[in-house]
């Protein structure tokens, strides 16, 4: 009987195109509620599928401090969130939310 080789799930090999992007990003936020390092990572995938050395570049953070901040673990700071979305051609857009 011949073995089975899993590989862990990786996002970002999904992610062809803009809007499966901005999509992605859109359900992650939609189910993250307050989790900040949901997001953050999220755009990190988003961030790997891009290219995360052109991303260095357009944010001018090192390529190892984008991977640290984006990997769901630690909590970035806003203005890192919001030079990575810029750089990723995404824009934060507030939405009232619906009172029940």
């Amino acid at each position: 009987m011949g073995s089975i080789k899993l590989r862990k799930w990786d996002s970002a090999e999904y992610l062809k195109t803009e809007e499966d992007m901005v999509l992605y990003l859109q359900a992650c936020m939609d189910e993250a509620g307050d989790d900040a390092a949901f997001i953050a990572a999220a755009l990190g995938d988003i961030a790997r599928a891009k290219g995360m050395s052109q991303l260095a570049k357009e944010t001018g953070l090192g390529r190892e401090s984008l991977y640290k901040a984006l990997s769901g673990e630690s909590n970035p700071s806003f203005g890192t969130i919001l030079k990575v979305m810029h750089a990723l051609g995404i824009k934060l857009q507030p939405q009232a939310i619906a009172q029940a």
